[in-house]
């Protein structure tokens, strides 16, 4: 796969970033969005230093927190908790999960301009 976006252009923080919410937004749990996406990175991360490993791991936790939907059990959590119906949860705690997830991704962008 690093072959694949060898001569892409894109940056190992949005690819990282970009696998875990996909991952996240195909299966549901951010657990094993973080765990796939960690896995997928590895090749790319070969000889980095530790800000910038650290930095990718927020861009995953980042990614794989936002767009949360029916397939999350913090989803249920939240709906439950709350006495929501399904539909309010999507509007409120999908949307939610989503803001954190690009304001994570957006810290972890900016301090990679000092580490990157």
């Amino acid at each position: 796969m690093e072959i694949m976006f060898a001569d892409s252009g894109i940056s190992v923080l949005l690819l990282a970033w970009v696998f875990a919410t996909l991952i996240r937004i195909a299966q549901g749990s951010a657990t094993v969005a973080m765990l796939t996406a960690a896995g997928l990175m590895g090749n790319f991360t070969v000889g980095m230093s530790q800000p910038q490993l650290a930095l990718i791991a927020v861009a995953i936790a980042a990614g794989a927190t936002g767009f949360s939907h029916v397939n999350d059990s913090g989803f249920w959590m939240i709906s439950r908790y709350f006495k929501m119906s399904e539909g309010q949860t999507l509007r409120t705690w999908g949307i939610i999960s989503t803001c954190i997830s690009f304001v994570g991704f957006s810290f972890a962008a900016m301090l990679w301009q000092f580490f990157g």
